[in-house]
């Protein structure tokens, strides 16, 4: 399995303390535990070596449920509490006109894609990953997104903020684009993340080329060279 290979040279080159998260939607039956969880604290957990298969049944958060597509948007009630919690209670933003703007200048959730969400570490991925997140440093991204781009030199178009579940999982996975996200400062207190970490999100048919820019690349293994007249 590719994504096996790539996960242990991964870690090893970028010095990675965990493990590269493999994200896989799919609608085959799958055998395990569905252990009641969030999705920010599912991609902690993998980092550290766990496997979660996420329904809409296990899904402990609704924000992060419809944010990754496992239910329909909020509307009617639902969507009015859930414009109050974000205001008066989160409070990460002014009012229900700047929430409505968030949501509609965003990518759509992937709504009804897919039966379940399978979140754990990619060299133990039973089926092809669709995103591979790296919960990093700023030197590891760093690397990450120069491979990434070394072929095609093509700049991605970031969503930093906004929903962790939305920026690390959701946006990759429908705009196809690599993401650098910071979460969102709820989910980094309530699932205590370090603050010099970051995640990475790469959709997995972009790793091929990822993986073939390592030899190529001084963000990999290359060596730099400096003409002698270029000083410094």
């Amino acid at each position: 399995m590719d994504w096996e290979e790539y996960a242990g040279r991964l870690k090893e080159l970028l010095g990675l303390p965990g493990e590269p998260v493999a994200v896989t939607y799919t609608n085959e039956e799958m055998e395990g535990e569905r252990e009641k969880v969030r999705f920010c604290l599912a991609l902690k957990e993998a980092d550290s070596g766990n496997s979660f298969i996420i329904e809409p049944g296990n899904s402990a958060c609704p924000g992060g449920t419809w944010h990754c597509g496992l239910m329909e948007p909020a509307s009617g009630q639902p969507k009015r509490r859930l414009q109050w919690f974000l205001t008066r209670g989160e409070k990460l933003t002014h009012s229900i006109v700047t929430f409505e703007r968030m949501q509609k200048m965003g990518t759509p959730p992937p709504t009804g894609l897919a039966e379940r969400i399978l979140v754990g570490p990619m060299a133990a991925a039973a089926i092809r990953p669709d995103l591979v997140v790296f919960l990093c440093n700023a030197t590891q991204a760093c690397r990450l997104m120069a491979l990434d781009q070394y072929w095609d030199g093509v700049h991605p178009r970031l969503e930093p903020a906004g929903a962790l579940c939305h920026s690390v999982i959701a946006y990759p996975l429908m705009s196809g684009q690599t993401n650098l996200s910071l979460g969102d400062i709820t989910a980094r207190r309530s699932q205590e993340y370090p603050d010099d970490v970051v995640f990475l999100t790469v959709p997995y048919e972009r790793m091929a080329n990822l993986m073939a820019a390592i030899p190529q690349c001084t963000a990999g293994t290359a060596e730099f060279v400096r003409p002698a007249d270029f000083g410094g």
